[in-house]
């Protein structure tokens, strides 16, 4: 098919050249896909490369304790793909002798591994023909096609599949798969894209009806929530500190933080100095407290933005079981507060 061929031929010439796409071991494949979700390939590969000179094969990975795996993984965010990545390694290690499955179906059985993921896995290491639909595959042929079905609804997945597997040379699916997200990630980007240099402006549905930033159709978001934290960074006569675990589902989970007040919305000094006093002053006599930042740090997830303050509260004698700032250092923080802890400790 035309659109095959003109495709797999842009890709031969313009393709990074990346670790990932140098072998056919699942293990490196089965990371990268990992890390690459909600993540861009620059700032993914640092990771990439942290991860597999730690852990070189499976049964490294699966050997750490979870702390070194998500102090690794700090900053990549979405941190239940760390702990899953983990367990999934552990299983792959302990009960499949650390051979990974050889199809898509086996595949789509371990943690954490999605349909994407799964199909990537399959077709790169095993040439299996499965097509791969990301947000880069839903683009290109939402374009190329002119499909305006919309991508955030659940059964727009198996349409692109489908499309995609009609496309897709059976005995090439590695190449093709690899070539249409590329082709989405560095020529047919969401906005602007230089359709004046595309091999497929000839015959791009969406470039001849002059609808290329329409597509593809997305509808709204969820609301995003707000949430107000209140960090207290506890600072003994010693010059110790305290953090704690956040063992609770939902954000940040098995990640480290300083104690935490959060409030309804954002609160002044005196609320803030209040409700310390009321935590603590059982525990430790407050000497004095202070703002880090006046101004909240505003940091983004998907679904939540959280408004950030960190306050300095001096504390009289010492904190039991409290750690220096060399030891804080080794703990894995959402990466809010590893930047605060460079920045300001």
């Amino acid at each position: 098919m035309i659109f095959s061929n003109l495709l797999i031929q842009w890709y031969l010439q313009n393709k990074r050249d990346l670790p990932w796409r140098n072998t056919t071991d699942p293990y490196p494949i089965w990371l990268s896909e990992i890390m690459l979700q909600q993540t861009r390939v620059a700032q993914g590969m640092p990771y990439f490369l942290s991860f597999t000179t730690a852990f070189p094969t499976v049964f490294d990975l699966a050997k750490a304790n979870e702390e070194q795996v998500l102090k690794l993984w700090q900053g990549l965010g979405y941190y239940s793909r760390a702990r899953n990545l983990h367990e999934t390694a552990q299983h792959i290690a302990q009960e499949l002798s650390g051979i990974f499955p050889g199809n898509y179906n086996d595949l789509l059985k371990l943690k954490g591994v999605g349909e994407y993921t799964a199909a990537a896995i399959a077709s790169f290491s095993y040439n299996e023909p499965v097509p791969v639909v990301d947000g880069n595959v839903f683009r290109v042929l939402s374009r190329y096609f002119d499909v305006d079905t919309d991508i955030a609804q659940a059964s727009s997945k198996k349409e692109f599949a489908a499309l995609a597997f009609e496309l897709m040379p059976k005995d090439n699916p590695a190449t093709f798969n690899q070539a249409i997200m590329e082709f989405g990630a560095l020529q047919c980007v969401p906005k602007s894209p230089n359709c004046g240099i595309c091999v497929f402006n000839e015959s791009c549905a969406a470039l001849q009806k002059n609808k290329v930033d329409q597509l593809p159709v997305k509808s709204k978001k969820l609301k995003v929530r707000n949430r107000y934290f209140n960090y207290l960074v506890l600072e003994d006569e010693t010059g110790n500190t305290i953090i704690q675990k956040r063992t609770d589902k939902g954000i940040w989970h098995n990640l480290y933080e300083f104690p935490l007040i959060e409030t309804e919305k954002e609160e002044d000094f005196s609320t803030i100095a209040t409700l310390t006093q009321t935590d603590f002053s059982s525990q430790y006599e407050i000497m004095s407290m202070l703002e880090y930042n006046e101004k909240s740090i505003i940091h983004k997830l998907s679904h939540q933005h959280l408004h950030i303050k960190f306050w300095k509260v001096k504390v009289k004698g010492t904190i039991e079981n409290g750690i220096d700032t060399e030891t804080l250092r080794t703990f894995p923080f959402p990466i809010v507060i590893h930047n605060f802890i460079e920045k300001d400790l």
